[in-house]
């Protein structure tokens, strides 16, 4: 990912029926998420969760993270506010060349906070992801659309 700045955080998938009459929902920019159900809202159900365990694992492995496209597809897949604001945080911090130990130091905080930082399971406080984004020159915007 190159850059995260105004980028909306929700990622298209596609969903297909295979031979068997299994749905597969796949999602093009990030090849490591999919799932799949028996029926059309069964695949839909798990597509955040797999989106979500593969994004943790571009963390893990310490791989940018892959820009969602505007390209359409079946459906988008919104990523929690918390969630996304964790991983420009991470993509930040990448940016920056910025370890987890200085961002503790930047922080005030135990580098251990940090990495729960970046869990995407954890539930961080948002106003301490704010201030580490503000450690690294970013600010974060919230922004509220009408449901469709």
């Amino acid at each position: 990912m190159s850059s995260m700045a105004s980028t909306t955080l929700s990622y298209p998938f596609e969903v297909r029926e295979d031979e068997g009459g299994f749905f597969l929902l796949t999602f093009p920019d990030v090849p490591e998420a999919g799932t799949d159900g028996a029926t059309r809202a069964e695949a839909e159900a798990g597509a955040l969760d797999s989106l979500l365990a593969a994004l943790g694992g571009y963390i893990e492995a310490r791989r940018d993270l892959p820009l969602p496209s505007r390209r359409r597809g079946a459906g988008r897949a919104v990523l929690p506010p918390l969630v996304a604001a964790k991983l420009a945080l991470y993509q930040a911090m990448r940016e920056e060349g910025v370890t987890q130990v200085a961002l503790a130091k930047r922080i005030g905080r135990d580098h251990k906070e940090v990495r729960r930082l970046l869990d995407l399971d954890h539930r961080s406080h948002i106003g301490l992801v704010e201030d580490a984004l503000e450690q690294l020159g970013r600010r974060l915007v919230v922004s509220v659309e009408k449901a469709a």
